[in-house]
């Protein structure tokens, strides 16, 4: 194995990919039927957004950070995203009377759109920097509204988990599982607002701090 390769396929590298790969995987299982299905979503879902703090610890502590992995790590976050907010969107609106969240009934597909055209719109603003000299690293704002989007995807994903549960555990008249469907309930309607505010304000607090790149020309073609 040459020494490249040794460089690419580092164990940050691998924990990326094997996040990647349980995408498609933590996609499908909303669509099962049943509790079961759902909670190990729920905890596969944890795994994977675990591991991406994981895999950047280990990256820069063990001075293993190479251009694959800064290319993979924000796919993969980007992946793990679209894959869970659609089916969840799906979901809650196919099933609304089941899965009824407090507040907003459903997931709203503007808050959808929200949350995965940020991403997208981002994608292109660094793209875009990038090309005037400026690479955008991820700040606290941006880390902050991750952190609670993944808070209000899995709490969403054991949403759906425990309003199946119900009726086969015999807790429908249970007393605090009456309490816990209001509590948890209400949470992920909290959630979801603030995941929404926070996305809009990070990605405002990019642009702003960024907004020299508006008045920049762009980079001269380097020399071939």
């Amino acid at each position: 194995m040459t020494a490249g390769a040794e460089r690419v396929w580092t164990l940050p590298n691998i924990i990326t990919i094997a996040r990647i790969c349980f995408t498609p995987v933590i996609a499908l299982l909303p669509f099962i039927e049943g509790y079961r299905p759902k909670l190990i979503c729920f905890v596969l879902f944890v795994v994977v957004a675990l591991t991406d703090v994981l895999d950047g610890y280990l990256a820069r502590s063990r001075q293993q950070v190479t251009d694959l992995g800064k290319l993979l790590d924000p796919i993969a976050d980007k992946l793990l995203l679209f894959a869970t907010l659609v089916p969840i969107f799906w979901i809650s609106r196919q099933r609304e009377a089941e899965y009824g969240i407090p507040v907003w009934g459903s997931i709203p597909l503007w808050v959808t759109l929200l949350l995965i055209g940020r991403e997208v719109a981002m994608t292109l603003f660094r793209w875009w920097a990038q090309h005037r000299g400026v690479i955008i690293a991820a700040g606290s704002a941006g880390k902050l509204k991750a952190l609670l989007q993944n808070v209000f995807v899995g709490a969403v994903i054991l949403w759906f988990a425990f309003r199946d549960a119900r009726k086969p555990m015999g807790w429908e008249h249970n007393r605090f599982a009456m309490f816990w469907n209001q509590f948890h309930g209400s949470f992920v309607a909290v959630t979801m607002l603030v995941a929404v505010v926070l996305t809009v304000y990070s990605f405002v607090v990019y642009v702003y701090r960024n907004r020299a790149l508006f008045n920049a020309p762009p980079r001269p073609p380097s020399a071939p």
